[in-house]
């Protein structure tokens, strides 16, 4: 007779990919690789009142794309201690209940939190519930995370990186709180594609084979700056194969469209949100991209180069710096620069690709699991 599994509550929030893509991985090799093991996928915010939902969800990705000045700034504001204390008591009042009866309902042997704002709310629930549960924090953000991730110094925390381990550190955790692991990306991100298969790949997507590809990359809301960055592209790169990930931003979509059109370029691919983004990744050259971490990770492991064209101070700076200071990539801030940034990158790519391939970047999804499982 087969043993009741246990049973891991994972629980995320939908402010961009960044929270619910490693969840899914992670739930995705507990499957896979324990057949003990039952993961439960939980937004934190399914029964919270939809203003909330709208202010935290749909706040975050339009601040990100249309105001990132205004984002940048309560990011800042935020880093106040008692701001992110009463932030974090606020969002707790909304959704401890909800949890306190799902914990009930679902009884979990474990709970893996990968959003700071559930922090609050998951411990409250636990102690509400009277249930002995082991909780586990994903810190998504590799090198700088805010202080909302620290405020409970009780947490036991998975990072992915010694820098910021040693800021957990400063921040009054214990070593012994702490565990590094590598990046949690998709499990296609373990390999990078055969040659031959890259050429298939080209053919499906009808990119030609024999040409340079430069991909215009920004995450699941598109690239800021979208159109500046096409026109600048198209204008100097007539012998390129250029293709655009616009997302979820159907505005830079129908603008790219138009272009395409009235330009003639057949020479410009353009996509809207899609679930392929790996293959296109893998038939590049150059990835030109904002500095989300999940989206850099992805790139450097596919062991291409990125141009960065934007970040979010400060919780994307330490991305950009990762990359920049180790030679993977660079970063242009002033897009008038951006076609000769290109051409010099493309004379020296192998400066690049082998610093990227120094780094040795692998997928950590198989280790975190493995450490989840015990």
């Amino acid at each position: 007779m087969e043993g009741k599994k246990r049973k891991f509550l994972l629980i995320y929030l939908k402010t961009g990919s960044g929270h619910l893509a490693p969840a899914k991985s992670i739930a995705s090799k507990l499957v896979s690789n324990y057949t003990d093991i039952e993961p439960l996928l939980v937004d934190g915010f399914e029964k919270a009142p939809a203003l909330l939902k709208a202010v935290i969800e749909d706040g975050y990705r339009n601040l990100q794309s249309k105001a990132k000045w205004f984002y940048e700034l309560l990011y800042a504001v935020y880093k106040i201690k008692i701001i992110s204390q009463i932030s974090a008591w606020f969002i707790s009042v909304f959704i401890r209940k909800h949890l306190t009866a799902l914990l009930l309902s679902e009884k979990p042997d474990k709970i893996i939190i990968f959003h700071f704002f559930l922090i609050r709310p998951v411990y409250s629930a636990v102690s509400d519930s009277g249930l002995e549960i082991p909780i586990a924090t994903v810190v998504t953000d590799p090198f700088i995370a805010h202080r909302l991730w620290f405020l409970n110094k009780k947490q036991n925390l998975i990072v992915f990186s010694n820098q910021l381990k040693n800021h957990c550190i400063s921040m009054g955790f214990s070593e012994n709180q702490i565990r590094v692991f590598p990046f949690i990306l998709d499990e296609k991100f373990s390999a990078a594609v055969p040659a031959e298969e890259k050429l298939k790949l080209k053919s499906k997507y009808l990119v030609q084979g024999g040409k340079e590809v430069l991909l215009i990359l920004g995450g699941g809301d598109g690239i800021p700056k979208g159109k500046k960055i096409l026109t600048r592209i198209l204008k100097n790169f007539n012998e390129t194969e250029i293709l655009l990930v616009c997302g979820k931003n159907k505005s830079l979509y129908n603008k790219a469209l138009q272009i395409r059109e009235q330009g003639n370029y057949k020479n410009l691919h353009v996509y809207g949100y899609v679930n392929f983004v790996y293959d296109l990744i893998n038939i590049s050259d150059i990835v030109i991209t904002k500095c989300g971490a999940s989206t850099f990770m992805e790139i450097i492991i596919s062991k291409k180069i990125p141009v960065i064209t934007s970040y979010i101070w400060e919780q994307e700076k330490g991305n950009k710096d990762y990359i920049v200071q180790n030679g993977m990539g660079v970063y242009v801030r002033n897009l008038n620069l951006l076609p000769g940034v290109i051409e010099a990158v493309l004379l020296n790519r192998s400066f690049y690709e082998q610093n990227i391939e120094k780094a040795g970047l692998k997928n950590g999804a198989d280790e975190v699991a493995g450490f989840i499982a015990t």
